[in-house]
């Protein structure tokens, strides 16, 4: 593997409730895409997954699983995962958790009648905040939203309720590993630490002109979400995704127009 930093292949993937435009991310390339996924040129995967997520309409009412779940029934690891709202239209929100006490046949009731969007507790949303999605949280993501999402690089998503859509459910899953404890909602600021948990950690990285040093030991991502300039030798602008590989030499890394910001995230040693 190139032992410079590189930018990682970005994917757009169609969804019922995505957007027709995606500038300042992408140049618009028609039809609804809600999403993009960033990945290796020679398509490895990493634990980390980046995506971009662009919302025209509600996604479906979902949970994951914890690791051991995940394993015992999927053979794959849980997932965790954050979101850093980027963009978000007046009067966006999201769901968290549940707004009072629930049971898990209570849960059940409200998924299969639609009565579960009343019990959730929704969000008002603005660019900057960060929210940490722990296994078992049940969530969605309203309208009008542009999402960095940060999660375990691993496929499983259970659907509890999705609108009447025509897409499989994955109910008796979702109950069983639904966790009911409030969620603290938006993160508040830590400096530039914006979350630390087993699998990943996430900071906000800002800059004019600096020189970047590697981890010895541990590959980094970072992701282009404000301003344009230089790493090493090549340009980067907002949207991108650059892997620093473990060990690289140190480069420059400098703003065009004398400010830049990056997300930052590795997994913990």
């Amino acid at each position: 593997m190139k032992r410079a930093p590189f930018q990682l292949c970005a994917s757009l993937v169609e969804k019922i409730w995505g957007v027709s435009r995606l500038e300042p991310w992408f140049p618009s390339p028609g039809g609804k895409v809600g999403e993009a996924w960033y990945a290796l040129p020679d398509g490895q995967p990493l634990p980390i997954l980046v995506k971009l997520i662009f919302t025209s309409d509600r996604l479906s009412v979902q949970v994951h699983p914890d690791e051991a779940y995940a394993r015992a029934h999927e053979g794959c690891g849980g997932k965790s995962e954050m979101w850093y709202v980027l963009a978000a239209e007046p009067g966006a929100r999201l769901a968290l958790g549940f707004v009072e006490p629930v049971t898990r046949q209570r849960a059940r009731q409200a998924a299969s009648s639609g009565d579960i969007e009343r019990l959730l507790r929704w969000w008002p949303v603005s660019p900057g905040q960060v929210y940490y999605v722990p296994p078992g949280t049940v969530h969605t993501l309203g309208a009008g939203l542009t999402v960095c999402e940060i999660q375990q690089n691993n496929p499983i998503t259970y659907r509890m309720y999705d609108y009447g859509r025509a897409r499989d459910l994955q109910l008796d899953k979702a109950i069983e590993v639904l966790r009911f404890e409030p969620h603290p909602g938006p993160a508040p600021p830590a400096g530039d630490l914006l979350v630390s948990c087993p699998h990943f950690v996430v900071e906000q990285l800002e800059i004019t002109t600096q020189r970047y040093e590697p981890d010895p030991l541990r590959f980094h991502l970072l992701i282009a979400i404000e301003g344009a300039g230089r790493i090493g030798e090549a340009a980067f602008s907002p949207g991108q995704v650059w892997y620093i590989p473990p060990g690289a030499e140190p480069f420059p890394l400098s703003a065009a127009d004398g400010r830049a910001v990056f997300l930052r995230t590795y997994v913990p040693s």
